[in-house]
């Protein structure tokens, strides 16, 4: 397990560096952004740790940067800022959590295993060929065809369209994909579930007879061919 760490204090670093490979796993170091990005075009890492505060590039830029192309790979932001405001502009750019320094190594050990077991559960349904009527969802690639047409979708809107389609036709609540898309309650509200299901809709709906998105009042939404 490759673990790339974005860290410019130097004492810190090792620290956890150390830590990690007693418990197994391998690590990397950067000590800013350009450098991190950089590790990550020569080689594939499976977890990001990333401090908010580090030189060139900032934290929250460089978890941006990579969640426009990879929306799988776990990211934990390690920072000393413990306001929400920062909390929440982690999450906006699709960090999987957030740890406040200073910290136990102990307790980002239990994180980072959190994350892998939940990762684990659900990748080998997530990288499969999602085919309902003639909707293609291609998620190691985030791609997305309708009729064979492609379909250009933000990040958001091809996580909440790759819930849906997971789902199999079952109903989900706004509360469940508010955890699920958006990790965090309060980073939304049901307004802004309900303007993300509409961009879905004009993008996968509005050109086609048949819809595929449907609303079921009171409980949520769910994805299916028309019957």
């Amino acid at each position: 397990m490759d673990i790339l760490l974005l860290e410019d204090d130097r004492v810190l670093s090792t620290e956890i560096k150390s830590f990690l490979l007693s418990q197994g796993f391998t690590c990397d170091l950067a000590f800013d952004g350009i450098e991190f990005l950089a590790q990550t075009h020569q080689k594939k890492y499976d977890f990001y740790l990333l401090d908010i505060n580090v030189p060139k590039i900032n934290g929250l830029e460089i978890c941006k940067k990579i969640r426009s192309h990879d929306a799988l790979t776990p990211i934990i932001i390690l920072s000393a800022y413990d306001d929400i405001g920062d909390k929440k502009e982690a999450f906006l750019r699709a960090a999987d959590d957030y740890l406040v320094k200073p910290f136990v190594l102990d307790e980002l050990l239990m994180r980072i295993n959190s994350l892998l077991r939940r990762q684990q559960y659900k990748e080998s349904d997530s990288l499969k060929t999602l085919i309902i009527d003639d909707l293609v969802i291609y998620p190691e690639e985030a791609r997305v065809l309708r009729a064979n047409e492609e379909i250009s979708l933000t990040q958001k809107e091809f996580q909440l369209l790759l819930i849906l389609a997971q789902a199999n036709g079952r109903t989900l609540s706004k509360q469940y994909i508010s955890e699920e898309v958006w990790k965090n309650q309060f980073l939304t509200t049901q307004n802004t579930i309900e303007v993300y299901i509409n961009f879905l809709r004009k993008k996968i709906d509005r050109n086609f007879e048949k819809k595929l998105i449907h609303t079921r009042p009171g409980f949520g939404y769910y994805l299916a061919a028309d019957k």
